[in-house]
């Protein structure tokens, strides 16, 4: 069986007139070996364009002054950058701090509401202790001032 790539040969003899002979032969399908010049023009169009890469590449359109500038942009930006970040540092450790300072007054009025009111709890004690001996005292006083019967 041949190969359905390779070419083959189809001959065709056409008799006429005993004095006339003719034949033809074609060949039919592709053939390994053929024209070239499809593989020259792709050849021609990469080495053009490996050399305009090489142009496009090679080309330096930018000057000392404009690198210059970049440079001083980049630093201005890290500076802002830089004083952005110890600005949000700085509010968050006074937020930290204003937090703390109202977490301490607060335990500093409870502390003290505390105090008072064991200082109330005692002068009402004293309060009621001293009413108690002046009662005492009153009743002993009445006690020592009557006349026995």
């Amino acid at each position: 069986m041949a190969d359905p790539n390779e070419p083959y040969v189809e001959k065709t003899v056409t008799e006429g007139p005993a004095t006339v002979r003719r034949e033809e032969v074609r060949t039919v399908g592709e053939t390994s070996k053929g024209n070239n010049a499809g593989w020259w023009i792709a050849a021609l169009v990469a080495i053009v364009a490996v050399i305009g890469l090489f142009f496009v590449f090679n080309t330096s359109t930018t000057d000392e002054g404009d690198l210059m500038a970049a440079r001083e942009s980049g630093r201005a930006e890290a500076t802002l950058d830089s004083a952005t970040a110890t600005a949000q540092g700085a509010a968050a450790d006074a937020a930290a701090a204003s937090r703390d300072a109202a977490a301490d007054v607060a335990t500093a009025a409870r502390s003290a509401a505390e105090n008072a009111s064991a200082a109330a709890e005692r002068s009402a004690q004293s309060a009621e202790n001293a009413a108690v001996s002046a009662g005492d005292a009153a009743a002993d006083a009445a006690a020592t001032t009557e006349p026995p019967r």
